[in-house]
């Protein structure tokens, strides 16, 4: 089932935002920390890799359905972060993770949250519809 495969791809990438949010609580939200500490930003440059390398497993019909997340870009900046660590700009992984990081696990648990409903209202139809072939068998 594709909607169920783009949830659990969804799901992973929340806990990747989830990350970036605790490694920000637990350095502090200091442009010069994070600009002068590696592992910092080693650590919240991996989750925004992770994420980019999880949206190639979102299926086309899917990206084109939640066009409200630039999927291409969030894929390239992963390709940037694994071919280019070195030379990361450290402003635009900042920009990333306490701008775009937010809006992204915002988006995705909204739409999580949509397919959590529709999943329940099948489950509900499909518990119902038993009912009825229970009461009709006897």
């Amino acid at each position: 089932m594709q909607n169920s495969r783009n949830a659990d791809v969804l799901r992973h990438i929340i806990s990747y935002c989830n990350d970036i949010v605790e490694t920000i609580e637990r350095f502090g939200e200091d442009y010069e920390v994070f600009a002068k500490d590696s592992v910092y930003r080693n650590a919240t440059a991996l989750c925004v890799l992770q994420i980019g390398e999880l949206t190639s497993n979102l299926t086309d019909d899917f990206k084109k359905t939640y066009a409200g997340m630039p999927w291409t870009q969030i894929k390239a900046l992963r390709n940037v972060i694994a071919h280019s660590y070195g030379k990361i700009d450290v402003e635009s992984l900042w920009e990333t993770i306490t701008g775009d990081i937010p809006k992204l696990k915002t988006y995705c648990s909204s739409i999580i949250q949509k397919f959590d409903v529709l999943m329940q209202e099948s489950i509900t139809k499909a518990e119902d519809e038993q009912e009825i072939k229970d009461i009709s068998i006897d």
